[in-house]
C-alpha cells in the first residue's frame, strides 16, 4: 500500500470515530425541537451550565498563567536578574500611541505635544533621583540625632559636645 492510501484510511476511521461520538450525543439529545418545551429548557440550561463551567476554569487558568508571570518577572527584576529599560518602554509606547492616534484623528500628534511628553518624562527622572537623594539625607540626619522619632543622646553627641567645651575652656583660659 501507498503511504497516501494509509494516510486515506486513517483519516477515514477518524472521521468514523467522530460520527460514532456524533452519534451517540445524536441518541441522547436528538432534534431537540421535536422535544417538550421543559426538556428543551433542561437541556439548554445543561449545556449552558457545562460550557460556564468550563469557560470558567480554562479562563482561571488563563489569570492565573498571565499573572504569575508578571509577578515572576516583577520578582526577576527587583532581584537583578533582569533590567527592565522604562525609558525604552515609554518611547515604544509614546510610538505606538502616536500612531493610533494618527490613525484614528487623521493627524499626528502636535509638537506640543510630544514636548510636554518630554518634559514630563524627564521631571519624573529628576523627581526620582531627588527621592534617592532625600532618602540619602534622611538616612543620615537619622543616625546623626538617633531615630525617627527625635534626638537620642549618643556617643557623638557626647563627642561633639565634650569638643565645644574643650574648645570654649581653651579659649576662655588663652
Amino acid at each position: 500500500m501507498s503511504d497516501r492510501k494509509v494516510k486515506k484510511d486513517e483519516t477515514n476511521k477518524e472521521i468514523i470515530n467522530m460520527s460514532e461520538a456524533a452519534g451517540i450525543l445524536d441518541r441522547f439529545v436528538g432534534d431537540v425541537s421535536k422535544k417538550s418545551a421543559t426538556k428543551q429548557i433542561l437541556i439548554g440550561a445543561g449545556s449552558g451550565w457545562a460550557t460556564g463551567y468550563i469557560t470558567m476554569k480554562v479562563g482561571k487558568m488563563a489569570a492565573i498563567a498571565v499573572g504569575g508571570g508578571i509577578i515572576l518577572l516583577q520578582i526577576a527584576n527587583q532581584q537583578g536578574y533582569i533590567q527592565i529599560d522604562w525609558n525604552k518602554i515609554n518611547k515604544k509606547v509614546d510610538k505606538v500611541t502616536d500612531k493610533v492616534e494618527e490613525a484614528v484623528t487623521g493627524q499626528g500628534p502636535s509638537w506640543a505635544d510630544k514636548a510636554e511628553r518630554f518634559v514630563d518624562r524627564k521631571l519624573n527622572q529628576a523627581e526620582d533621583a531627588l527621592k534617592k537623594k532625600t532618602k540619602k539625607a534622611h538616612k543620615w540626619y537619622t543616625n546623626l540625632i538617633g531615630d525617627e522619632t527625635g534626638c537620642k543622646l549618643n556617643d557623638l553627641h557626647i563627642f561633639v559636645c565634650a569638643f565645644a567645651a574643650g574648645v570654649a575652656l581653651g579659649i576662655g583660659t588663652a
